[in-house]
């Protein structure tokens, strides 16, 4: 079955939907998306940074991503700008130099851009499915072991640290996370729209859900079902498959409004 390249597309999209989703819960808790979309705007940073120094594409990714989160810990500690324009600046300077650095780096990566933007999941390799679900499966167990803390620190920081929970450890943990999901997802959609397929398949499962672990489990289906609907509308109607799997995850949301009332009258 691996040999087929849809297949591994498939495999692929899954990994990255059964990870992204449930992160993507705690991201529309605390209410942090553009933050999400500077991580993922960094990523391309992280690309080009990867290429030059030869250290690989997801190390170079990684390491940028969790760079520019400590830089926005920082900068909020000197309270000279508000942190939606810390993120704005962080964001837009960190995409715009890594277009730059591609551009003049002697690599052949600059020549995928439109890949690195928006993913390219039909061209996945046996590799690239092994370090999406073994990556995928390590943030899982990270993400299952500091749930509770997490879900405490989002619904009530300060309770939470009344309580002896490690806010600020498992805020830079999150932050990690995050950061590996975008180096692990940008081959399936792209760094434009990694973040879409935590938060959208997150949101649907808002209105579908009584508890934050079960809107975890809904988030997750809702995301797998995005990537297998949109892949398979990509090979029918002959269009890009990053994309494609983000526009599924946007009409199981607008679904998710008229089936919502629905399931609230039958609990």
């Amino acid at each position: 079955m691996l040999d087929d390249f849809f297949s591994r597309a498939l495999l692929a999209a899954v990994g990255v939907a059964c990870v992204a989703a449930p992160v993507g819960c705690i991201l529309l808790w605390r209410r942090m998306a553009y933050f999400g979309d500077t991580m993922a705007h960094s990523a391309l940073l992280g690309v080009a940074i990867g290429a030059v120094l030869g250290i690989g594409l997801g190390f170079g990714v990684f390491g940028v991503a969790v760079t520019v989160a400590l830089a926005l810990v920082v900068l909020e500690r000197t309270g000279r700008l508000a942190t939606d324009a810390l993120l704005g600046v962080l964001s837009h300077s960190t995409l715009a130099l890594g277009l730059v650095v591609l551009a003049l780096s002697a690599s052949g990566y600059r020549h995928d851009l439109i890949g690195f933007l928006f993913g390219d999941v039909l061209a996945v390799t046996v590799g690239d499915l092994a370090v999406i679900w073994g990556g995928g499966a390590i943030c899982l167990a990270v993400l299952a072991a500091c749930w509770r803390g997490l879900v405490a620190a989002t619904l009530h920081e300060d309770l939470a640290r009344a309580e002896g929970v490690p806010v600020f450890r498992l805020q830079m943990l999150y932050v990690v996370l995050m950061a590996a999901i975008v180096a692990v997802g940008m081959k399936v959609v792209g760094v434009l729209l990694i973040v879409a397929l935590a938060i959208i398949p997150a949101a649907a499962a808002r209105a579908l859900s009584r508890t934050p672990e079960q809107m975890a489990v809904v988030a997750s289906a809702i995301g797998v079902a995005s990537g297998v609907i949109g892949l398979f509308g990509s090979l029918w109607l002959d269009t890009p498959s990053g994309p494609s799997i983000v526009v599924a995850a946007m009409i199981l949301f607008l679904a998710s409004f008229a089936v919502g009332p629905i399931a609230r009258a039958f609990r």
